[in-house]
């Protein structure tokens, strides 16, 4: 059998993509492969569960565009599939005057990509939060939480519904692209496909290179370590609270999140990780490790980031440094508050020269189109990106 279309990845992306393919084109024979037992069991299960709003993202990027119209997408899915949320808002928060001058910079930004925020002042934001401190913050209510595995599971529903195919337990171990087809061999066999689409995430360089496409990226994993506070203090915030970011840093800092199941939890921090899906205490896995140190952008994005590198990994280390970043703005938080929860990985694409690819990268030959960076907030834009994804095959593929 000849599929029409092959989507390798069962994360948030592969799955929409899937989904909203067949919805596109419900005659065509669609097949979704994913090497895991179930659907976003890497980084799309292994997150904030955070609906973000667009803050931070450059005006008229990918990531901004996406974003903006994901809150509405995923809200609207959410409603139309009975999936539970809580747009709780979130603030931004200042807590000394340099951060008060990247506040009001990132207030402007808001304003670029129409997001609807407010400036609170000192009084306004302790009204807000009585549990935090700080000179001001920005809040932006349009901000939610939710469990996107849930939202992943039911797209993944949907597309069968629509006669779309899923295989777990499917792990591709090559790929070969031919003038009139694609072979996808995996430990259950092999499939064939007219065309390709990979949505990798952890493995989107590796995936691409089985192709023979020539990229000038890798991809780096970066741990983002959690805390949980314990039962007695999940009433300490009402929104998510976030410090405001250094803008020479690629990562968010950490921040307070009201999960969906009602508890609070604290992080995550961006560790160098040594495991591309390394969820555990001790994470190590040598051909991991090999790949990042032969590749020469790992040691110029090091050395770029070195002294915060050291700084985040001692933190990763010893509570008490990561204690010390979040009172800074919730004070009442105790050493033993901190406790263990599940750490995530991101798939940080980093280019040959060093530099962090902040935005959506694609490589795309005659019959694939591969994802190779969807970079947060990916989860909130999984259905534009999706949707982005199928307009493209029907420009490259069907033209």
């Amino acid at each position: 059998m000849i599929y029409d279309y092959i989507i390798i990845g069962g994360g948030i992306v592969g799955v929409s993509t899937a989904w909203q393919l067949q919805q596109r084109y419900p005659d065509k024979k669609v097949l979704l492969l994913e090497k895991e037992s179930e659907f976003a069991t890497h980084q799309t299960g292994h997150n904030s569960g955070v609906i973000h709003a667009g803050v931070y993202y450059e005006p008229g990027s990918l990531k901004a565009k996406f974003c903006r119209a994901g809150v509405d997408a995923t809200i609207n899915f959410c409603q139309q599939h009975n999936i539970p949320f809580n747009q709780c808002g979130k603030l931004l928060v200042a807590t000394n005057e340099l951060e008060v001058k990247r506040m009001e910079a990132l207030y402007q930004r808001c304003q670029k990509n129409n997001i609807e925020v407010e400036l609170l002042d000192k009084q306004q934001l302790k009204i807000e939060e009585p549990n935090i401190t700080g000179l001001g913050a920005i809040l932006v209510r349009s901000t939610g939480i939710v469990d996107y595995q849930l939202i992943t599971i039911k797209m993944a529903q949907e597309f069968q519904s629509l006669g779309g195919e899923c295989r777990l337990n499917t792990k591709v171990t090559q790929l070969k692209e031919t003038a009139e087809e694609i072979r996808v061999s995996s430990n259950q066999g092999e499939f064939y496909s007219r065309y390709l689409i990979t949505c990798s995430g952890l493995m989107a360089d590796r995936v691409v290179k089985m192709l023979d496409i020539k990229v000038d990226f890798q991809i780096v994993p970066f741990r983002g370590e959690y805390y949980q506070l314990p039962a007695n203090k999940n009433a300490i915030v009402n929104h998510l609270i976030y410090p405001i970011p250094d803008p020479t840093l690629p990562f968010l800092g950490v921040h307070l999140t009201r999960m969906i199941d009602g508890s609070v939890t604290v992080g995550p921090n961006a560790v160098l990780g040594f495991k591309r899906e390394g969820y555990g205490k001790i994470n190590i896995n040598l051909r991991d490790i090999k790949e990042m140190v032969m590749f020469a952008g790992f040691w110029k994005v090091l050395g770029k980031n070195l002294s915060s590198g050291i700084t985040e990994f001692k933190n990763s280390l010893f509570k008490k440094g990561y204690l010390t970043l979040v009172r800074k703005y919730c004070p009442s938080i105790e050493l033993s508050d901190l406790k263990s929860y599940p750490a995530g990985i991101r798939a940080q694409a980093v280019m040959n020269d060093g530099s962090l690819v902040h935005d959506f990268l694609f490589a795309n030959s005659e019959r694939t189109i591969n994802v190779c960076n969807a970079p947060s907030p990916a989860a909130t834009s999984a259905i534009p990106i999706g949707g982005y994804i199928v307009d493209k095959v029907s420009e490259h593929f069907c033209s």
